[in-house]
């Protein structure tokens, strides 16, 4: 059930808006298939219109990517997973990154208690 969270601040919507962004990660893991259970990818953004960054004098952007997983992989697949997720996530603000000041980050979970889960999808990639 990995879960794909991405947040971004409303000034990098003009030139960067989120949706390119969420096919590309999601394609990305696709590609990691050994590692991610299709069926149960979700990957979705939200666009942060609150927001204050550093001192909040300047107008500061921020992309935060969450990603939450299961349990059952080694460290380095987690590894894999997290370097992945954040080299799309680089490459797409890069040109934004060099002109303007831009704060990227990820976080990866792993799910340490019972989660409660009912989906069908799997079904069409077995």
């Amino acid at each position: 059930m990995p879960h794909v969270i991405i947040e971004a601040t409303s000034n990098l919507e003009s030139t960067h808006p989120i949706k390119p962004l969420l096919r590309r990660v999601n394609e990305r893991l696709v590609q990691l298939d050994t590692l991610i259970p299709i069926g149960g990818l979700r990957t979705r953004g939200y666009v942060v219109t609150n927001y204050v960054v550093a001192d909040g004098t300047e107008d500061d952007a921020f992309v935060h990517v969450t990603v939450k997983l299961g349990g059952g992989r080694t460290d380095e697949q987690f590894q894999q997973i997290g370097d992945a997720i954040f080299q799309v996530v680089s490459d797409y603000y890069d040109t934004y990154f060099e002109q303007h000041s831009l704060a990227l980050s990820l976080d990866l979970h792993q799910f340490q208690r019972p989660t409660w889960k009912k989906n069908n999808i799997h079904e069409r990639y077995r």
